[in-house]
């Protein structure tokens, strides 16, 4: 059966890490050089795809954010799908620990960030940046760690950052969307229709499952929601328990392309799209303003104490006891990993701050630095911690 083994998996995504750093660090270089001029000038390109009277015109930034990572998005929705029918997520004693521990890592850190940012309306619209866990650099991290690692820490990580994934899908839909038409959400009810009869039908061509969900997709962009959920809508119609001609599951078969496109291809082109930071005045005091704050210890800290905090909470309670493998000291280190936020945090705050002028940009930067530096440092340190962790019984 068509499936990317949990070694394979690691393997990929800390590959994926590494261009991702590299990815951002040369929009920094770029951004901070005399080139900066021509990076702003890319991201800004219009760009306008016309059907006769439909019309999408966008600059290339906002076709990145809005197209491309509808692409991340389906990956995410059809690893969902997989893991609640035939994964980790399939057995409710398995999901406890790491969905106490990924409720926790969300609502300490947007407390820390609400905290700080209260008072200002724009960038209290921010609360969720911290919330988010990049997946892709998290387990490319523990993945750098080699053999040692138990396999109950890579599932836990792995459950929690699905489920983390999961409620990061919901924030968006439900507080960053915005000026609803309801001819346009009427139009993607129809579409969404139509898929879930193509997949009560047992139809399993992926190229009529595609061209419907690009339909979805514009409906949703013209919509207000935002558009990327149209992914994660159509991976859930996708089937999984059907095989194609091909022999495979269009679900494994889809899921199993699109990952190294995601992690070799999406992913990093939005990393250099949205880390561009002009470090040109940034002094260590433009680190203790409200939103770079906030987020910093939002991801640094909040992340420890939720996911932590939550799990203790549990284990003490006798509602959930440690996996074989796994020590408080293991438990800490991967707790602080959650705190790399990077491309999710970085997308949830380009959501947060696309409407606000002038006050808005001001915030997208100041947001970027608080990322950099907040999962900067959670990477560092559950890195460090983890190694030294893992040499003890």
């Amino acid at each position: 059966m068509l499936q990317i083994s949990l070694k394979d998996f690691l393997k990929l995504e800390a590959a994926s890490g590494i261009i991702l750093v590299f990815a951002s660090l040369l929009a920094l270089v770029l951004v901070n050089s005399p080139l900066s001029g021509y990076y702003n000038l890319l991201l800004e390109t219009p760009v306008v795809v016309q059907v006769g009277a439909l019309i999408v015109a966008k600059p290339l930034l906002l076709w990145i954010n809005d197209g491309l990572m509808v692409l991340f998005f389906l990956l995410v929705g059809l690893e969902i799908k997989r893991e609640v029918l035939e994964g980790e997520l399939s057995e409710p004693s398995q999901v406890a620990l790491p969905a106490f521990g990924a409720l926790g890592g969300m609502v300490v850190p947007a407390l820390i960030y609400t905290i700080f940012n209260h008072g200002d309306p724009v960038a209290a619209n921010g609360w969720a940046i911290p919330t988010a866990t990049d997946i892709a650099f998290a387990l490319g991290i523990l993945a750098l760690l080699g053999d040692r690692v138990p396999l109950s820490l890579k599932l836990f990580l792995m459950t929690l950052a699905v489920l983390d994934d999961l409620a990061g899908i919901i924030i968006i839909a439900l507080f960053y969307s915005s000026d609803l038409s309801t001819t346009s959400l009427l139009l993607a009810a129809f579409c969404v229709a139509a898929l879930i009869l193509f997949n009560l039908l047992r139809f399993t061509s992926i190229a009529l499952y595609g061209l419907v969900g690009a339909l979805l997709w514009l409906c949703v962009l013209k919509s207000g929601v935002h558009a990327t959920l149209a992914g994660v809508v159509l991976a859930l119609t996708i089937p999984l328990r059907v095989e194609s001609p091909g022999g495979h599951p269009p679900l494994r078969q889809l899921e199993h392309d699109l990952h190294p496109v995601v992690a070799f291809g999406v992913l990093p082109i939005f990393a250099f799209a949205n880390a561009g930071v002009p470090l040109a005045g940034v002094t260590p005091g433009v680190l203790l303003d409200p939103i770079p704050m906030g987020i910093i210890l939002g991801l640094f800290v909040g992340k420890q104490l939720g996911v932590f905090g939550s799990v203790w909470l549990m284990v003490r309670l006798g509602a959930a006891r440690l996996p074989e493998g796994m020590t408080w000291g293991r438990l800490h280190g991967v707790a602080m990993l959650c705190g790399v936020g990077f491309t999710m945090s970085l997308f949830i705050g380009s959501l947060a701050f696309e409407q606000a002028g002038e006050a808005g940009t001001h915030a997208v930067m100041a947001n970027r630095i608080g990322i950099l530096c907040g999962s900067l440092l959670s990477a560092l340190g559950g890195y460090f911690l983890l190694r030294r962790r893992l040499r003890e019984p």
